[in-house]
C-alpha cells in the first residue's frame, strides 16, 4: 500500500497492492447512508466483533448517532472510494470518543472484509493515537471479543496493554496509556 497526503487535514490517498485506490479521510454526515446501505455486506461475523454482540442493521437513528460528531471530543475517519461524502462506498471506520469529564478515549475500528490484510486497521488505529495525543489524552482504549485475535494483535503490537473485564467474560480491555513516550512502530 502506498499513500500521499491530500490538501484537507487528516486526509490522504492509499494505493492498495491490488492497485486499488481509497481516500482516507475524516467523516462526514453525508457518509451515512452510504455506510447504512454497506452495513448488509458485513458478514454477522465482522458484525459481531465490532459491536460484541449481532446486529441485524443499522437503524437511521443509530447511524445518525455514528456520523454526526461532536469535534470536540470525538473523531472519525473513513477510508472510501474516491468519491464525495455521500456517494462513495466506505470499506472501513475508525472512531475515537473522549468520555465525559476525563481524559480518555474509547476507541472503535471496524474494517470490511473487503479489505481486511492491507494494513488498514494499523494506519486507521495510529492515525486515532495521532488525534488523541493532539488533544493531550491520557488514554485510548477498547473493549474487544476475546476472539478477535487480528485486533488483540494489533493493539498488542502497538503498545497497548490487556485487561480482562470480570463482569463481562469473553471481553478483554485493551489500553494505551498516551503519557508514555510513542513506540516508533
Amino acid at each position: 500500500m502506498t499513500s500521499r497526503q491530500l490538501p484537507e487535514r487528516w486526509s490522504q490517498q492509499l494505493q492498495l497492492d491490488d492497485g486499488r485506490i481509497l481516500w482516507l479521510r475524516p467523516l462526514d454526515p453525508a457518509d451515512a447512508e452510504p455506510i447504512r446501505q454497506t452495513f448488509s455486506l458485513l458478514s454477522p461475523e465482522e458484525i459481531r466483533m465490532r459491536f460484541l454482540h449481532p446486529v441485524k442493521e443499522l437503524t437511521p437513528d443509530m447511524t445518525r448517532r455514528l456520523t454526526e460528531l461532536d469535534p470536540s471530543h470525538e473523531f472519525a475517519l473513513v477510508a472510501a472510494e474516491p468519491l464525495p461524502p455521500g456517494e462513495a462506498l466506505v470499506g472501513a471506520v475508525a472512531r475515537l470518543s473522549i468520555d465525559e469529564g476525563t481524559r480518555r478515549a474509547e476507541y472503535a475500528i471496524l474494517v470490511s472484509h473487503f479489505l481486511t490484510g492491507k494494513g488498514l486497521g494499523r494506519m486507521l488505529m495510529k492515525q486515532l493515537i495521532r488525534w488523541a495525543r493532539l488533544k493531550r489524552l491520557d488514554e485510548i482504549y477498547g473493549d474487544v471479543l476475546d476472539e478477535n485475535t487480528a485486533m488483540l494483535d494489533l493493539a498488542r503490537s502497538l503498545g497497548f496493554r490487556r485487561e480482562m473485564l470480570p463482569d463481562d467474560p469473553g471481553i478483554v480491555r485493551v489500553r494505551l496509556d498516551l503519557r508514555r513516550k510513542p513506540s516508533l512502530q
